[in-house]
């Protein structure tokens, strides 16, 4: 599916903090999150955020920029010690975009972005199991089920199924 909206993947800018609060501010939003992105969204969470976005060289973590907002954001988070040729991706978008392709297209992008800008030969992202709107994007992005663990996580008070999703550069490895 292409995405109905055009959308641009563009670093995060401190004028970006009113629209990441008004869109991040939103429990179906951080009920698919890590308890990181907390809700309610505050204007503090938001600073903190941006100045830890900003922080990165090369840059790995985006703002999905729709019609001049920043409505969703989508990261690489590299790992370390054995795992350091992988990154975990991450993303979120604003509620009235859903159902529109934006964040497969915007996975792709940030896929191609990593492999080609970080040391990395495998990109994983890990959806709740009953996130499967992100199970779908995650599949038509390329990324294949790697493993289910059950009611590992837990979210809410409720139990949740981790899932981990992935794509690799290559069939070699990196080294």
């Amino acid at each position: 599916m292409e995405s109905k909206l055009p959308f641009r993947l563009r670093s995060w800018q401190v004028s970006d903090l009113d629209s990441l609060v008004a869109c991040g501010n939103n429990k179906k939003i951080a009920g698919f999150l890590t308890d990181a992105f907390p809700h309610p969204y505050t204007r503090e969470a938001g600073e903190k955020f941006i100045a830890y976005a900003q922080s990165t060289n090369p840059t790995r973590i985006f703002a999905i920029d729709i019609e001049g907002k920043a409505c969703g954001g989508i990261g690489l988070h590299p790992q370390a010690d054995i795992q350091r040729f992988n990154a975990e991706l991450g993303y979120w978008l604003a509620e009235p975009f859903w159902n529109q392709g934006i964040i497969t297209a915007a996975i792709q992008e940030i896929v191609r972005y990593g492999f080609t800008h970080l040391p990395v030969n495998r990109i994983f992202a890990r959806p709740f199991g009953s996130n499967i709107a992100s199970q779908r994007a995650l599949e038509k992005a390329g990324f294949t089920l790697e493993a289910r663990f059950k009611k590992t996580l837990i979210k809410n008070d409720e139990w949740q199924d981790e899932l981990y999703y992935a794509v690799r550069k290559d069939k070699g490895m990196m080294l």
